[in-house]
């Protein structure tokens, strides 16, 4: 949500800040969230994230609690309520080993004090995470607030690895484990291995680990101020995107190497000969005559996308023409060869018809 009541806003439809929060929270395993708000807020979102886990093969609950506020707690404050949900989260089994404290939209707006109450004393870490969209903010800063309160857990001091650090995965996103197995294939042929997905499927104490990474790589570049904060707390720097199109996931290789102070020049060129190997692949569609299905009017478009699908067209010697044969524009890009292969599979179901 966005605080701004013009219909024309595209913040308007970038989604809740609480769902963004919660599609990273839910990732720890062993820790509870706490919908700090109405009933109705805690029902949607975990209907949507249990919808979610179960169209990905995943027969997993959610575990969140909501402290249910009714009016009497929206007129005289929602504190009480707070502390008994606290109360009932640290009575659940298994144990939390960590507890997050969303606020929503009218939490914010009637004042509660929720960083008081999380910093009582309780024996685990209870965090606040500001996601109350309706007083600014949208799905993407709630990823961003997430990943901010769960790295105040990290600590400076980790044993170095040669490894790297996912961070902010789309956890909602098809293919999101399609994605980090690319990286890892693509980080191996450099030697490295992946040190956490911050965050998914990893427990509190795995937090421990943040720092001991060479590298970070974030998802996209609109996390740039998390790689900042984890490079000035923990002192890892990082790469702003993941990557995207052919000729992106070399440029990729070499900056990993760069800043790994990891010759890369080898791992380029098998990764070209991989590209050619995959393209060969697709030379039945060579001549054709394509254009690409439009974006959906509330997304906004993306160059990057775009430059893709027309080093591609060239890779394989297609006409982009308005007669040509409509095959699906990707959102959000491909990530690595993989995701360029999978998009060219479905260009190849549209051309073949």
């Amino acid at each position: 949500m966005n605080s701004s009541p013009s219909p024309l806003s595209p913040s308007r439809f970038e989604g809740c800040t609480l769902t963004g929060a919660l599609s990273v929270l839910t990732e720890l395993q062993d820790a509870i969230c706490i919908i700090h708000g109405p009933a109705g807020c805690a029902h949607h979102n975990f209907s949507l994230l249990h919808a979610t886990l179960l169209s990905n093969d995943r027969f997993e609950i959610p575990r969140l609690l909501s402290t249910d506020l009714d009016e009497n707690d929206i007129i005289f404050g929602g504190e009480e309520a707070l502390e008994a949900a606290i109360a009932r989260a640290l009575t659940l089994t298994p144990a939390p080993a960590s507890i997050f404290v969303l606020t929503t939209c009218i939490v914010e707006t009637i004042g509660d004090d929720t960083e008081a109450v999380c910093a009582k004393h309780r024996g685990i870490p209870v965090i606040p995470v500001a996601t109350a969209g309706f007083l600014g903010g949208v799905f993407e800063t709630g990823i961003r607030n997430a990943l901010s309160s769960v790295a105040s857990l990290a600590r400076p001091g980790a044993e170095p690895t040669l490894s790297a650090n996912l961070i902010g995965e789309k956890n909602l996103e098809y293919g999101v484990d399609e994605n980090a197995a690319e990286i890892a294939r693509l980080l191996g042929r450099l030697g490295l291995g992946i040190n956490l997905r911050f965050v998914r499927g990893i427990t509190t104490h795995d937090i421990e680990r943040l720092g001991s990474a060479a590298l970070n790589i974030l998802r996209d570049p609109g996390l740039r101020p998390i790689g900042e904060d984890l490079q000035r707390r923990l002192g890892t720097p990082y790469i702003a995107s993941f990557p995207v199109g052919l000729s992106g996931t070399c440029r990729f290789l070499d900056e990993v190497g760069r800043v790994c102070g990891i010759d890369a020049s080898d791992a380029v060129e098998e990764e070209r000969a991989y590209q050619r190997a995959m393209l060969e692949g697709f030379c039945d569609m060579a001549g054709s005559r394509v254009r690409f299905a439009p974006l959906h009017a509330m997304l906004e478009t993306d160059p990057v996308a775009e430059a893709v699908c027309t080093e591609c067209a060239r890779a394989l010697d297609l006409t982009i023409a308005p007669d040509g044969t409509l095959v699906p524009f990707p959102h959000p890009a491909p990530v690595g060869t993989a995701g360029v292969r999978r998009m060219l599979h479905r260009w190849r179901l549209q051309i073949r018809g």
